[in-house]
């Protein structure tokens, strides 16, 4: 009798465990249907600790910030191919170089993920990014970003079905694009977490791709949590709606309202964009002039104000210009069943801590945003809000982002991945030279000091 369908891998057939060849076997028997009975065959490291849906995700094992962890991802060589043919289809490189089609979904493909001696069998993963994927190709740089989801490939390859890492279903790893510190992307996340605000959690890791020609050194990545997988489920309760917007809409300024542009990440089936909507009429209502005091309990209503404006002083601290206030991406929207309000999420941090690229970040007073951007404007231009929002950014520079403490932890992560980041090889890496590292980390000191400067002044005036 055969117990494995076509699509499955020959080397998981032949190394079946027994007793799950006598349960498929009882289960063919007494009638039930082949693919249910093949769902019940596991991989041969499969352990509930390890694999299974039915643990709680273990951050002390994937997100260790004690160390620089390793991940070696195998690709057969087709599908490896298969990736890169689809990535030459849909980026291509021109000059002046061609905009990225918004609504480009790089291909998933199978591969095997290993990890301290552990195998994960038919591992989802697809390249991610935009303008760093583009950028990437244009220098001709193959350190991509990516995301992993462990059971994307389930309906094809029952014995993965639920497939985790250790209760995480989808993860990302983030290539430091353009940061020659290697550091913003973590340092960022865990600063907004420190300081009371959802966020997602990030280690380091080194990452080993081979594709048929054997393993090859990627380089140091950052592993960041999936925002509608563990951030919602272990920071939030409940399962709200889940946005993130990308776009003209995602500035909510009036008249850009479009729900295409409010890409939901949950509860798809619903069609319900009834929260954001509130959102938007609130925010653009004329009662914000003739009737200020209705139109900020409204806005209260159905979104969490204080926790926006605790966001909007810890970003504007730290200056990150690809985000709203500048940039119309990078942060997603949840409406937390527990208070009935949309909450603020910060996403994609690389560009964090850092002044220069498009002028750099909005100004601590907020003066030069305009009514483009209506939760900075319009929120700023209350007396009781716009002094809350100044009193956060002296809360922010006294923890967590004083000198002492930022110092200390930027010479702490240098330490734990300078050999892994002057390891990095040409082609491999967006530092010119090992020594760049060097000097990323004394450009980034530079920048915290400056800004904790700068809130000092401005907290004078």
């Amino acid at each position: 009798m055969k117990f494995c369908n076509s699509d499955f891998s020959g080397y998981i057939c032949g190394l079946m465990r027994p007793v799950s060849i006598i349960i498929v076997l009882l289960m063919l028997l007494s009638g039930c249907k082949k693919e249910y009975a093949e769902s019940y065959i596991k991989t041969p490291d499969w352990n509930e600790d390890t694999h299974s849906s039915n643990v709680a995700p273990d951050y002390d094992i994937v997100f260790d910030d004690g160390k620089v962890q390793r991940f070696d991802i195998v690709f057969l060589r087709p599908d490896w191919d298969r990736m890169q043919n689809d990535l030459a289809a849909n980026i291509k490189i021109t000059n002046p170089p061609s905009p990225v089609n918004p609504n480009y979904i790089p291909l998933w493909v199978p591969c095997s993920v290993r990890f301290n001696g552990i195998e994960w069998y038919k591992v989802g993963i697809r390249l991610k990014g935009n303008s760093s994927l583009r950028t990437a190709l244009q220098r001709n740089i193959r350190k991509f970003s990516f995301k992993l989801d462990f059971d994307e490939f389930e309906d094809k390859y029952p014995a993965i079905r639920n497939q985790r890492f250790y209760g995480f279903k989808q993860l990302n790893l983030s290539n430091g694009f353009d940061d020659i510190s290697l550091m913003r992307e973590k340092t960022a996340a865990d600063l907004f977490r420190e300081f009371g605000l959802a966020s997602a959690r990030t280690a380091f890791y080194e990452v080993w791709i081979d594709y048929g020609q054997g393993a090859k050194y990627y380089g140091l990545y950052t592993l960041i949590e999936e925002v509608e997988e563990t951030v919602i489920g272990i920071q939030f309760t409940g399962s709200g709606n889940l946005y993130k917007p990308e776009g003209p809409a995602a500035t909510l300024a009036y008249g850009t309202y479009n729900t295409s542009q409010f890409f939901k990440q949950n509860n798809t089936d619903a069609n319900d964009y009834s929260d954001i909507r509130s959102l938007y009429d609130i925010l653009n209502s004329s009662s914000r002039i003739s009737d200020h005091a209705s139109w900020k309990n409204d806005l209260e209503e159905v979104f969490s104000v204080n926790h926006f404006l605790k966001w909007l002083a810890a970003n504007t601290v730290m200056e990150n210009w690809d985000t709203y206030g500048k940039m119309n991406h990078n942060y997603y929207l949840y409406n937390d069943p527990e208070t009935g309000k949309l909450t603020w999420i910060p996403w994609d941090n690389n560009e964090a801590l850092r002044t220069g690229k498009q002028g750099g970040g909005i100004s601590l007073p907020l003066s030069e945003v305009g009514n483009g951007w209506p939760l900075i404007r319009f929120l700023a231009n209350d007396t009781s809000y716009y002094r809350i929002y100044k009193n956060n950014t002296g809360a922010f520079v006294q923890n967590p982002f004083s000198a002492s403490s930022v110092m200390e932890r930027i010479d702490r992560q240098a330490l734990l991945i300078r050999n892994y980041a002057m390891n990095e090889k040409p082609g491999y890496t967006f530092l010119s030279s090992p020594s760049m590292f060097e000097t990323g980390i004394i450009e980034l000191k530079g920048h915290c000091q400056r800004r904790i400067n700068a809130v000092a002044a401005f907290l004078a005036k």
